[in-house]
């Protein structure tokens, strides 16, 4: 007989009615009418890729107006932006020269003021990226320091140190550039002369700011305020972990990663990321967020840190609203690691009344529709070029669905990275010469970096450039096979990978899950993960099971269940095959 299944938390088992499935609960239901970032779900924009407005091959700000209702129809809460600002794009938008105002190569403030008033107008919120670790070396502030020289106020707005050595050519410390490289640069001083040495712990045109000085606080609270006043629903906070560095500057003589922030135990924090006064920083802008009330401005931050207990410190109730789960991100696929990882992620963010907030791709990881069609439990790439092992193209976008499938159930918030909802893998054929990266380029190729997940998203199969914009140009080239992608391929065929997403984010909706309690399903198996999701709806019975497969075995789900969206399809018999995810009604 198939197993029933019972979903009060405190269940046993009950040989008489069958029921073999125990629950227990891993995160209490969140308040029915919970602030809208609690469980929002957000659509990541890399300006450059989305769509081209002028046909000059890179994506900008009346592209995307253009196109905000296809991200309405999808069914997204709110979308946020990579960089826009003024910027000599060494690190495409991350080297900021001027934080109140728009790259000519994207638009111009009355198209962000147009963009934000229609995606308004259509319900949908609008986060933008703020970079307040470091600005480009073009920024007035890092030229005024130039020419001040040693010891100005205008040099105290940056890490400007005196070198070692006997006529101070050797870095001040051993400290080491995320980008590859030494994380120290030397200046030549107004007389010509070899003077003192910046901090940048990304690119030479990346040199970081000096929190420590209030002016640089200062100044972050009015660019907060001018991106408010325009309207701006929140801010993506980058590197967020990184602004404050250890008095004095000490060696910590280790290669740099954004993972750094992770703890042995016994270790101490890295000097240059996670110190405890970065939390100041963060209080005092949730103060300047709250004054504008109703509806909830927000900040998110990009928080490499390690273990849960130190990142979810960035989500206080007074600090931030939302910080990404990158150990969801990065877990292995396999049943363990992901029940592991989403319990102790609720059980940490609960800790501090928060909600997580999942996701699986962005612009700095390789698109999980390709990471997961690699080798189980080998170390995930930055990046892969054409002489690397090559996904399995097939297997990894019948894992990256259900993998969705999964983090949409979960309760919280959920960030989707533009064109995953078209399954589109990463561009692993790139030549060299295209990689625009700095990480490619500081290690001459050893770190193929980030590009092939930037690549300009397909539209239309049979337009040129797949319909990105109105001529043939990209600013990165496109594969062939992303016109199997292209969004007039997808739309209205059932069983596309569009139409899952759209079904997904209805359901999802409909069901309430973002607010909704879960309870681990234990029963199906070592290589399954189940839940069950409490949330309440407009459904009439909005109690959702959720089951992945990860096994080798097809899995049959328990009697009387009804099936309201699968990442695939099922087995004759209606059973649960391998690396596929379902959810039912109870």
């Amino acid at each position: 007989m198939t197993d029933t299944l019972s979903t009060t938390s405190d269940v046993t088992s009950d040989a008489t009615s069958g029921a073999t499935h125990l629950t227990h609960l891993l995160h209490p239901a969140d308040s029915a009418d919970a602030a809208w970032w609690r469980h929002a779900v957000i659509y990541q924009i890399y300006p450059r890729s989305w769509a081209d407005g002028d046909g000059d091959g890179i994506g900008d700000l009346p592209g995307v107006t253009a196109r905000l209702p296809y991200l309405k129809a999808l069914g997204v809460d709110a979308i946020w932006f990579s960089p826009f600002y003024t910027s000599p794009q060494a690190d495409a938008g991350y080297d900021v020269a001027d934080y109140r105002d728009i790259d000519p190569l994207f638009g111009t403030l009355a198209d962000a003021d147009e963009l934000v008033a229609k995606a308004h107008d259509l319900g949908l919120k609008i986060i933008v990226d703020l970079v307040p670790n470091h600005s480009s070396d073009e920024h007035v502030w890092f030229q005024a320091a130039l020419a001040a020289g040693p010891g100005s106020p205008e040099r105290a707005r940056y890490i400007f140190r005196d070198g070692k050595g006997e006529h101070g050519e050797l870095p001040p410390n051993d400290w080491r550039s995320v980008f590859g490289g030494d994380g120290w640069t030397r200046v030549t001083e107004p007389d010509g002369t070899p003077g003192q040495w910046y901090l940048h712990l990304f690119d030479t045109k990346q040199p970081d700011f000096d929190w420590d000085n209030p002016e640089v606080g200062d100044e972050f609270e009015s660019i907060l305020r001018f991106w408010l006043d325009r309207g701006i629903d929140g801010f993506r906070v980058d590197v967020a972990h990184g602004l404050i560095k250890e008095p004095g500057l000490p060696d910590y003589d280790v290669e740099q990663h954004l993972l750094d922030g992770e703890l042995k135990p016994g270790s101490p924090v890295p000097p240059m990321w996670d110190q405890d006064a970065v939390h100041d920083v963060y209080r005092r802008w949730r103060k300047v967020l709250d004054s504008y009330g109703t509806p909830d401005r927000i900040l998110c931050a990009e928080a490499w840190v390690r273990p849960q207990e130190r990142a979810v410190r960035y989500v206080r109730p007074d600090e931030m609203h939302q910080a990404f789960n990158f150990d969801f991100l990065k877990a292995q696929w396999t049943a363990e690691d992901l029940r592991s990882t989403i319990a102790s992620s609720l059980e940490a963010a609960d800790s501090v009344g928060a909600p997580s907030t999942w996701v699986l791709s962005n612009h700095d990881v390789v698109r999980h529709a390709s990471r997961l069609g690699l080798p189980v439990g080998e170390r995930q790439p930055n990046g892969i070029s054409a002489t690397d092992p090559q996904p399995d193209r097939a297997l990894g976008l019948k894992r990256a669905r259900a993998a969705t499938a999964l983090m949409l159930s979960l309760p919280g918030g959920a960030y989707l990275y533009q064109a995953e909802e078209l399954g589109l893998p990463e561009s692993t054929d790139m030549p060299g010469e295209f990689r625009q990266d700095p990480t490619f380029i500081r290690t001459k190729g050893e770190e193929i970096g980030r590009d092939g997940c930037r690549v300009p998203i397909p539209w239309e199969k049979d337009a040129p450039a797949f319909g990105f914009g109105p001529s043939d140009q990209t600013w990165l080239p496109q594969p062939e096979v992303y016109g199997e992608y292209a969004v007039d391929q997808q739309d209205g065929v059932e069983g596309s990978t569009l139409e899952l997403y759209r079904t997904l984010l209805r359901t999802r909706r409909e069901r309430a899950l973002g607010t909704g309690g879960l309870e681990a399903v234990d029963g199906f198996g070592d290589d399954v993960v189940a839940l069950v999701n409490t949330g309440s709806g407009d459904a009439d019975d909005a109690t959702t099971l959720v089951v992945a497969n990860l096994g080798s075995e097809p899995v049959q789900l328990p009697e009387g269940v009804t099936v309201l969206v699968a990442s695939g399809p099922l087995t004759d018999d209606g059973a649960v095959p391998t690396d596929t995810t379902v959810w039912a009604s109870l």
